[in-house]
């Protein structure tokens, strides 16, 4: 299992500055299942390589 580094790991005001989105936005969106996220005690965390994952998936979209 791979070790994931304290740098790696998000909140949601940082997805939402990545995905110009608001943060209630991303948290919707984590809630939906839509973007991969753990939340922990009242905040959401997401791995910045899921972001990454998410915003490939949108740009393939918006390209058809």
């Amino acid at each position: 299992m791979a070790v994931v580094k304290k740098d790696d790991l998000l909140n949601s005001n940082d997805v939402a500055h990545m995905l110009d989105e608001s943060p209630d936005d991303i948290i919707l969106l984590a809630r939906k299942g839509l973007l991969r996220g753990v939340k922990k005690g009242k905040r959401w965390k997401f791995k910045k390589r899921d972001v990454l994952s998410y915003m490939q998936k949108i740009k393939k979209e918006e390209e058809l």
